[in-house]
């Protein structure tokens, strides 16, 4: 098995009884990293130590994670002009915040029968948006109203007309 020692020197290709022979020596614990290696690598540490940094290193990642929330914004087809401009005001400010946003243009009584307006409204959105917003979920009927899922941007993957 390859060994690493304490300071991260390579000791060489050397076989287990002498790896641990040399880690009982230093007083510190024989551990494999790469098992699956060719051939296995180990190497002498503290595993105490190395554990307690280990969970210090994924509290650090935790902290400075943000949670992905998904925000849902309900529009109807027949929206006025100024009221669909306060919703996209708000929308990129929830995708300035790292969110993702739900689209839900909601039908109601006889606007059913031109659901092609609540894919015209996405589209207007979708354009008025432009490289902002990158489409996680295409447009999709569900029940009484049209969802869309949108991410932020990153310049690539844009959405093309339904």
């Amino acid at each position: 098995m390859r060994v690493i020692d304490q300071d991260g020197n390579n000791l060489g290709e050397i076989s287990k009884s002498e790896a641990l022979s040399k880690a009982i020596e230093a007083g510190l614990d024989l551990i494999e990293i790469a098992p699956l290696a060719k051939p296995p690598v180990a190497k002498i540490l503290d595993f105490k130590k190395f554990l307690y940094e280990e969970s210090k290193r994924e509290q650090a990642a935790r902290k400075n994670a943000r949670e992905v929330e998904l925000k849902e914004i309900w529009l109807s087809p027949r929206i006025a002009e100024h009221d669909l401009n306060v919703r996209l005001k708000r929308a990129e400010e929830f995708l300035e915040d790292g969110d993702k946003i739900m689209f839900r243009v909601k039908f109601r009584g006889r606007e059913m029968a031109h659901t092609e307006l609540g894919f015209q409204l996405l589209n207007k959105i979708f354009e008025t948006m432009g490289e902002k917003i990158t489409v996680e979920r295409d447009p999709k009927m569900e029940g009484r109203s049209i969802t869309v899922i949108i991410g932020k941007g990153k310049g690539g993957q844009n959405h093309e007309e339904s």
